[in-house]
């Protein structure tokens, strides 16, 4: 069932093929919801609404109902009502899973919907959201479907005439609260193990891309998944977010965005109930370029897509490069060299090298780092301009400053834009003091041709995930998340559902 739900979702396949003109049709007859999807269904919210622009063009796409606490309220009482009625918390695995696995397939099936929903929403270009994050996801919920009969509990060694069962349960209600650089992605990454443990949950999608969530609980409805398993409540951080987090039937609040809101999640469990919080932050992950590089000219590749790819808005983006001194001048060139593959464009248009950044805002912030580099005399070596197009200045050049000082902003803070900072050092162990001078410790990367010197390195670099010859290698099978400023709690892999079950000691005496 689920590999065919992998293959109908990849545009890459014969007659799916879509040109820039397809998905402008496609886009034509997009449908955005506006209103929270609670209980089973669309509901009324509150009177507040805020605008959902398209980045592309600057074009008003709806006004969105910010469904704040009265809305939260009412999506949590559902979570929690379906929660103990047992529909889903205590239905058996194999329905769980079959139930799951036609939500897989469906969310294969409307594919190029929910791409050109992301791209509509926050800029992205339409063929990384069709051919990347939607066969992942759909995998993603055929995986955690797929793992519900495969974790079992455990009975441990008691004196005799009793037995002790140790059992993994479901928590509760779930609040997820996911961003807007991978919508449907990130979605996945907290709905599908949540649910497969047999939780109900609360999703608040970023108030810059609420359109695929809101289609997506609808899909889960269409699947089958009762009513209230599944709710979705837009609204912005201030409002929304604030209600999620500070509510006291929420159990589980799992994040992904900013160190900085993070923080306020976790003053919101000690303000409210003591809610568990897993935090899945910011990063500013270095990529270490040895000489003894096997393919130099692939280390680029690797650190362009690294860097540009998602218009930078990637958490683990490798966007501080260390290079030996030995080959650094030859490095910088071939990255410079692989910034033409990326000039920004229509983010429906498949030839686009990046699509466009999320909101004026979101640039603004992007620009005020390339000026400061500037001015901290980082040497500009390709791009760090703005570019107006279609009535839209939310574009940039994909960026490259070299000789950037490791104290400067540029090094140690998260630009989440398409800016890369190179620095050269000598020697191993100065690279490795670089690479761990940071406040987080989301990834990292090396590229070296010494196994001795990969192994030495994963073990020194303090990092949730260590790629060697390549970046930010992942994938469903191992967990995902990271140290320090990152977080803590880890996405992706049967590790995940270590976050939405509780261990139970039923000790029977006999």
């Amino acid at each position: 069932m689920c590999a065919g739900s992998y293959l109908r979702c990849s545009a890459k396949k014969g007659s799916l093929v879509r040109t820039h003109q397809d998905w402008i049709a496609e886009a034509a007859k997009a449908t955005l919801h506006t209103r929270p999807f609670i209980g089973g269904g669309f509901v009324e919210a509150g009177e507040e609404t805020f605008e959902n622009r398209n980045p592309a063009n600057g074009a008003l796409l709806a006004q969105v109902a910010d469904a704040g606490e009265a809305g939260v309220d009412r999506a949590v009482r559902a979570a929690r009502a379906t929660f103990e009625a047992g529909t889903w918390s205590r239905a058996g695995v194999a329905e769980r899973r079959a139930t799951m696995l036609r939500f897989a397939d469906l969310l294969a099936e409307h594919a190029a919907e929910l791409a050109v929903l992301d791209s509509l929403d926050m800029g992205k270009r339409v063929v990384d959201a069709h051919d990347l994050d939607l066969p992942f996801s759909v995998n993603l919920f055929c995986y955690y479907a797929e793992a519900i009969d495969k974790v079992n509990d455990e009975v441990a060694p008691t004196p005799p005439g009793t037995t002790a069962l140790i059992r993994r349960v479901p928590l509760g209600v779930v609040g997820a609260v996911v961003p807007w650089n991978y919508p449907v992605d990130m979605l996945a990454w907290k709905v599908a193990p949540a649910m497969a443990a047999g939780n109900s949950v609360v999703l608040k999608p970023a108030e810059q891309s609420p359109s695929s969530a809101l289609r997506i609980a609808e899909l889960a409805a269409e699947a089958g998944i009762p009513d209230g398993v599944l709710n979705v409540v837009p609204g912005l951080g201030e409002t929304t977010g604030r209600a999620l987090g500070l509510h006291p039937d929420v159990d589980v609040l799992a994040f992904t965005g900013s160190t900085e809101v993070g923080r306020y999640f976790l003053q919101y469990a000690g303000q409210s109930n003591l809610k568990q919080v897993w935090l899945e932050c910011g990063g500013k992950s270095p990529h270490l370029v040895f000489a003894d590089a096997d393919d130099l000219a692939a280390a680029a590749k690797a650190t362009a897509f690294g860097i540009w790819f998602n218009q930078g808005a990637v958490c683990s983006a490798h966007s501080r490069v260390l290079v030996q001194r030995e080959v650094h001048e030859e490095f910088v060139a071939l990255v410079a060299a692989e910034a033409a593959a990326y000039t920004p464009g229509d983010p429906l248009d498949p030839g686009a090298g990046m699509g466009a950044v999320v909101s004026p805002e979101q640039t603004d912030g992007i620009m005020r780092f390339i000026d400061g580099a500037r001015a901290a005399g980082s040497r500009l070596v390709t791009g760090g301009e703005r570019i107006t197009r279609d009535g839209s200045d939310c574009y940039v050049q994909p960026t490259v400053f070299d000789g950037v000082d490791p104290a400067s902003e540029l090094a140690r803070e998260e630009v989440f834009g398409p800016v890369l900072a190179i620095t050269p050092f000598d020697s191993e162990d100065e690279a490795v003091a670089l690479a761990n001078d940071t406040a987080y410790g989301l990834a990292a990367s090396v590229a070296t041709g010494s196994l001795r010197r990969a192994h030495r390195l994963a073990d020194r670099i303090h990092a949730g995930t260590v790629t060697v010859n390549g970046v930010d290698a992942f994938s469903a099978w191992t967990p995902f998340g990271g140290f320090k400023g990152s977080g803590f709690g880890r996405d992706l892999s049967l590790h995940a559902l270590d976050k939405y079950v509780g261990l139970k000691t039923v000790w029977i005496n006999h």
